[in-house]
């Protein structure tokens, strides 16, 4: 079976062989390489980056000074939710699933990804659900207003028109993740080198074959929760209705049993990344690779188990709070095994600190931040306080800011040599990080003190109280903004030339990618190579 695929994925390849000769559109609409199609994701993930983040910087705009000043309370709102919607699903899930595009035949020693056509259709697809989400925007009444989390009677009973294309587009999306990691598990499964283990698997292999398993598991889910609103909308039904025998509370339910995991889809790449980088840096071996592997599946397992910790004000019975509670507390457990190992990997090792190596420390540092910010909000009985906070805010915005993408940075940084052919000035990317580092927390850490003082999420207005620390806040956040186009003008000055880069241009780096030449030929392995 493997060696047919094998071959199948070979005869595709060979077959599409003149792809790499042809310019223009047609070589980026048909392609099946791997490596087109993962610089597809960056470029269209950096993109929705860009979008989200100057959605953000209308939120910060108003919220600079108490009273309305810029923008309508409903537009308001459309922005929170099309923020939070573009940043989840279009920028950090399509860059994770280009750098697993990317690196992941590179690193287990396949020819391409074992699905090579499905690879194309579920990106091309991406582009359409977000013109369809934006679009909605301009409809009359305005586009998707209920939040991110688009809780009914929201989203049904008072949502606007649009929500039909915002249903469609959420359908798209989820098609495009499922085809994705139906793609990465049969490539991990059945395209690695002769001798290359699932032991010997580099964490981020690891880390995305175990996230490839959620997404299958609960997009679906979220299928079923937007389908559910487009009923009750549209056709009559009253699952979310009590007055027609519904409940809410139910959409919380199903939602959350999709989000939970969702969280876990969002950051579990970027501990293989961080397991990457630290020993790269540090010149030794990752300390407690298999307690790592086994970390990352028992947070793939609890994950399931915990999704009513964002509903503890709900009325659930006090034990279901308790076991949710619980569960909670239980899976920062092998999130610490992670963060230890990291420790333990740069402790007494050679360690120099480059561009990926600053953003991995970072990443560790500001992480922590976030996960004991969860623990806070894990406690029932304080969270009955913090709920619904700015304090809410900030702790999702250091995991997924400060995590996620601060992650996919230093991946980028890691790996933009292999890419491009070429080594990025350093100078300008030391710039990047100082000012991202500093912005990032200028930006959310004085939200934890607006969300302990009571000041609410999702409000175009606030009290007076609140108004100079949301100044310094809208500060930090046109900082942060600013920063990120350094990084633009890093990339596009490597792309474009500038110091040819070796094959291993990082001393420490360990992995099959590192022994073919940079940039990484079209073809990475024509025959398996061996793994001792």
């Amino acid at each position: 079976m493997t060696d047919m695929l094998r071959e199948q994925t070979e005869v595709e390849e060979t077959q599409t062989h003149h792809e790499h000769h042809q310019t223009g559109l047609k070589r980026w609409l048909f392609t099946t390489n791997h490596k087109d199609i993962g610089s597809l994701y960056l470029i269209f993930s950096f993109a929705m980056f860009l979008v989200g983040g100057a959605m953000a910087m209308v939120i910060r705009a108003e919220l600079f000074q108490p009273g309305l000043q810029l923008v309508e309370p409903n537009f308001f709102n459309q922005m929170t939710t099309v923020h939070g919607l573009i940043m989840v699903f279009g920028a950090v899930m399509p860059a994770f699933t280009g750098l697993a595009n990317w690196m992941i035949p590179m690193m287990i020693g396949a020819p391409d990804m074992a699905l090579p056509r499905m690879n194309n259709w579920s990106f091309w697809i991406l582009p359409f659900a977000f013109s369809l989400l934006l679009a909605s925007l301009f409809m009359e009444g305005g586009g998707p207003n209920f939040g991110w989390t688009f809780y009914a009677p929201l989203s049904t009973t008072f949502s606007p028109e649009s929500t039909g294309l915002f249903v469609f587009a959420i359908h798209i999306m989820g098609i495009s993740s499922i085809m994705g990691a139906i793609n990465v598990i049969v490539t991990i499964v059945n395209l690695r080198a002769p001798g290359m283990t699932y032991m010997k698997m580099p964490l981020f292999v690891w880390t995305w074959l175990i996230t490839a398993f959620l997404l299958i598991a609960v997009m679906p889910v979220l299928a079923g929760a937007v389908t559910m609103v487009l009923t009750d909308k549209y056709f009559g039904t009253s699952f979310f209705d009590a007055a027609g025998g519904g409940d809410p509370v139910m959409f919380q339910h199903i939602f959350w049993f999709f989000g939970h995991p969702e969280v876990y889809i969002m950051i579990l790449p970027s501990f293989g990344i961080i397991s990457a980088i630290i020993p790269a840096f540090s010149r030794k071996k990752l300390f407690g690779y298999s307690s790592m592997v086994y970390a990352t599946a028992s947070i793939a397992g609890l994950s399931f188990l915990v999704w009513a910790h964002h509903m503890f004000t709900t009325g659930m019975p006090v034990a279901a709070e308790l076991f949710f509670m619980y569960c909670t507390m239980l899976i920062s457990v092998p999130t610490g095994v992670k963060v230890f190992n990291w420790v333990a990997t740069m402790w007494r090792g050679s360690l120099t600190f480059e561009i990926p190596m600053m953003f991995a420390i970072a990443f560790i540092v500001l992480f922590t931040i976030g996960g004991f910010s969860g623990l806070m909000l894990a406690i029932t009985p304080a969270d009955f306080q913090y709920h619904d906070t700015y304090f809410v805010v900030a702790h999702f915005h250091y995991v997924l800011v400060s995590g996620a993408i601060f992650s996919i940075m230093a991946a980028a940084y890691y790996w933009l040599p292999k890419w491009t052919g070429y080594m990025f000035d350093e100078r300008l990317a030391k710039w990047h990080f100082w000012c991202s580092i500093v912005s990032v927390n200028i930006l959310f850490f004085p939200m934890h003190f607006l969300g302990l003082a009571g000041m609410p999420r999702r409000i175009p207005d606030y009290a007076l109280q609140f108004a100079d620390i949301n100044a310094v806040v809208s500060i930090g956040g046109f900082l942060f903004g600013l920063s990120q186009l350094i990084f633009l003008a890093v990339i596009i000055k490597c792309v474009r030339g500038g110091e040819k880069a070796s094959a291993k241009p990082w001393d420490g780096a360990e992995g099959l990618e590192w022994t073919v030449a940079s940039p990484a030929p079209h073809h990475t392995f024509s025959t398996p190579p061996k793994v001792d």
